[in-house]
């Protein structure tokens, strides 16, 4: 359950947030959402997706943490396995809400990392921001621009037909096999069989580097099984 709520130093005036990593504080998911203007730092560590949306008429990027349902290969005893936390989980307790009077910071108070008692503080003895809201403030600011222009990427790769569903099969340490399948990736062949004026279209509007960066991920999904294979291993 969630239990957002705006946040204020009057009543958060005491507010911890737990900022080690671990399932226990919800980070044990196998995707993460994310946008283009995030894809440059996720491509050196995560595999770039896009799973098709609920009633099927668009699609999502996600950078891809694990490869069965609830499993994140990146957590381990020492916490985060990766220098770089997509933002869509590292700005959590935070959500940010709009309103007549803009954008707002809430918190989901239900959240497990809200409320811990040896957690950052969000706001000064005084009422200021602390840095570590300022911080989180400023990634809901990044998060919500890249979330807004989304759409706009994907409609354009799919005004291309430049995405195409893909099926991986990851053998396990004790021979048995395992397929991961639902999600799509960007069609290298139609990519590179597009003309110069639909290239310079996607390079003007920003959307080309976004583009092979998606590709660049992929050289992940090797080091991801491998982490699978090694986490399996050790469990059997």
């Amino acid at each position: 359950m969630s239990r957002p709520a705006l946040l204020n130093n009057v009543d958060h005036k005491e507010l911890r947030i737990a900022t080690a990593r671990g399932a226990a504080f919800g980070d044990d998911v196998m995707v993460a959402f994310t946008f283009p203007a995030e894809f440059r730092d996720l491509q050196a560590h995560y595999p770039i997706v896009f799973s098709k949306s609920a009633d099927g008429t668009s699609f999502h990027p996600l950078a891809l943490l694990g490869l069965t349902e609830g499993e994140n290969l990146f957590l381990d005893e020492n916490g985060w396995d990766a220098p770089y936390i997509p933002l869509a989980i590292a700005r959590q307790p935070f959500l940010i809400g709009t309103g007549a009077g803009g954008l707002t910071v809430h918190v989901d108070l239900d959240h497990p990392r809200a409320g811990a008692a040896d957690g950052e503080p969000v706001f000064l003895p005084h009422g200021g921001n602390t840095e570590f809201l300022e911080r989180a403030s400023a990634m809901l600011l990044t998060l919500h621009e890249g979330m807004q222009a989304t759409p706009a990427f994907v409609a354009a790769l799919a005004e291309h037909a430049l995405l195409e569903s893909f099926v991986l099969d990851i053998e396990g340490p004790d021979g048995s096999q395992n397929r991961l399948a639902g999600f799509y990736t960007i069609n290298e062949d139609r990519l590179a069989a597009l003309g110069a004026a639909a290239l310079e279209r996607l390079h003007k509007a920003g959307y080309l580097q976004a583009i092979y960066m998606a590709v660049a991920s992929l050289s992940q999904l090797r080091p991801l099984i491998e982490r699978k294979q090694r986490r399996d291993a050790g469990h059997a």
